[in-house]
Parts: structure tokens; sequence; C-alpha cells
């Protein structure tokens, strides 16, 4: 079985790259920037060598280099000059270029190199905000085009969790500032996408937030426990492909677990938020776009 995937056809390219296999297809006529494979079927099949190439070829015409002077330089002069090419914006696509070849290639030593490249310039809320949401959103897309398989998603997906526990934990060992606001952190039944939740988790806990955070697959009844834990109380959830019928789990939430004695409140993220009724939400019960907005409600 084919576990790593080694041959890419010219419309993966344009997919990862943001290059038109159009343009792939003059790039390689007029510069000879790559040297496809072909089937015996004469189609275009490219390897992770030519991938990772055009990656960088890509990052550096985006950046202003003209393909005439790019095609002149050597793999290594491309390399080094992409290495070169430093600026915010610079910096987060040429990183987000990087985590979609070690994905292909289950190659973990390059996330962790390219991850911690992006610790010298940034804290690690600046890199899940500006390099992983936006990686996790390409990688959205390729699943939807069929580009990527589940094991692909889940490899990339489980190195990105590894490295928000890991931040998680250096927060827990301090002390809260903050004992009358409580967090909790939960998802709903049947819900498993837990890095947006993981990440507000560690949001909380540096800005001395108390929390606990309890994963995914909680039912309602459950969360009464944390009631009378403390004087104000804010269950956290993100629906992404739960609830079935957010409405109703909305109003049974409020059945539940809001009463004149139990002013709790209750923050939603997530796709399927659109789908709750607008007329439920109130001060007691509010969704969010994003994280950054949540956070500025705090």
């Amino acid at each position: 079985m084919q576990y790593i995937k080694k041959e890419f056809s010219i419309k993966d390219l344009e997919v990862l790259s943001g290059v038109k296999a159009h343009t792939i297809r003059i790039w390689e006529k007029r510069y000879h920037i790559l040297e496809p494979n072909r089937t015996d079927t004469n189609i275009r099949v490219y390897d992770t060598t030519s991938l990772q190439k055009l990656l960088n070829i890509a990052f550096l015409n985006e950046n202003g280099y003209k393909i005439s002077r790019i095609s002149n330089l050597s793999d290594k002069e491309i390399s080094d000059l992409v290495q070169s090419t430093s600026s915010s914006n610079n910096y987060e696509n040429r990183a987000i270029k990087s985590f979609l070849v070690a994905m292909f290639n289950y190659d973990a030593v390059l996330f962790l190199n390219t991850y911690d490249e992006l610790l010298k310039k940034r804290t690690f809320s600046e890199v899940f905000k500006d390099v992983f949401i936006p990686f996790l959103e390409h990688i959205g897309l390729l699943w939807q085009t069929n580009t990527i398989t589940p094991s692909h998603e889940h490899f990339i997906s489980n190195l990105i969790r590894q490295k928000v526990y890991s931040n998680i934990e250096k927060l827990q060992y301090e002390k809260p500032f903050c004992e009358e606001k409580l967090f909790i952190l939960f998802l709903p039944e049947n819900e498993i996408h837990d890095l947006g939740i993981l990440f507000i988790n560690y949001e909380l806990l540096s800005l001395g937030y108390k929390v606990i955070f309890l994963g995914h697959t909680i039912p309602l009844e459950n969360l009464k426990t944390f009631t009378h834990m403390a004087k104000e109380i804010f269950f956290i959830s993100y629906f992404t492909i739960q609830p079935e019928d957010p409405t109703s789990y909305i109003k049974e939430f409020k059945k539940e677990l809001i009463s004149e004695e139990h002013q709790l409140k209750l923050w939603i993220l997530g796709h399927k938020k659109s789908e709750i009724d607008k007329s439920l939400l109130n001060e007691n019960i509010s969704t969010f776009k994003n994280i950054s907005e949540l956070t500025l409600k705090l």
C-alpha cells in the first residue's frame, strides 16, 4: 500500500501552490523550471522535489521576483533566496507552504523545524492565529477537492494538537489571578473537532483565567456539576459538525442549566452556530465569528 504521496498531478500543484495549471505549463515550456515525468498516456506527473521547488518559486513570484530571474537560479539559490526573503506576511506564507509539504510527505521533522523557526519571530498565539488557522482553512479546501486523504489531515492536525497541548501545560503551572470567573470548555456529544476549543483553553489560561477543559462529546446533564463553582460561570463550546439541531440544543441548555439562581453564560463558535435561531441569543447566550472576537469580550 502506498502511504506517502510521491506523485502529483498538475491540478494538485495548482491547488497547493496557487499557480494556475496553464501558468505552470507556460513556465515549463518557456523557462524549464520543472521537468515532469509522463505517464503512458502522456499525462504530466510531478514528484515531491518538483512540488517543493514550485512552492518556493510561487513564494518568490508572489513577493516581486520575476519568473525570468528565478529561472536562472539553481535550486540551492532559489532556496537561499526564499530563506532571505522575510517580512511578516512572507514568513507566514512560507511556513504554510512548508507545512503543506510536511503534510503530503508525513514529514514530522519538517513540521517541527518550520514551527521552531516561526517561534523565533512570533509568540505561540500569533503562530496559531496567523499561520495554523489559515493553514487549517486551506486544508479544508484541499479536502473538498479530494487533493488530500483523511490520513494527511489527521497527521498534520495531531502535530498541531501536540503543540497546543505543550503550551497549555506550561500555563497550567501558574495560579489564575482571576478566581471569580470560571470558564468551562466542552464540545457537544459526537463533536470531535477540538483544535479550536483547545486554543481557546490556551488563550484563557494565558490571560490568567481559571479554566476547566472537558474536551469532546460531553452530555448536557454533565454540565450541571459546575453551576455552583464560581460567581461567574462561562460555558464555551464549538459547534463544527454537531449538534444536529443547534436550536433545540440551545433550548435544552437553557431549560437544564439557566435559571434565576444560575445566571450562566454560553458562548458558541463554529460553523453550525449560524443554524441557531437568533431569537434565542441574549446576554446569556452569544455567538462569535472567531476566537479573536471572543477574547475581545473578556
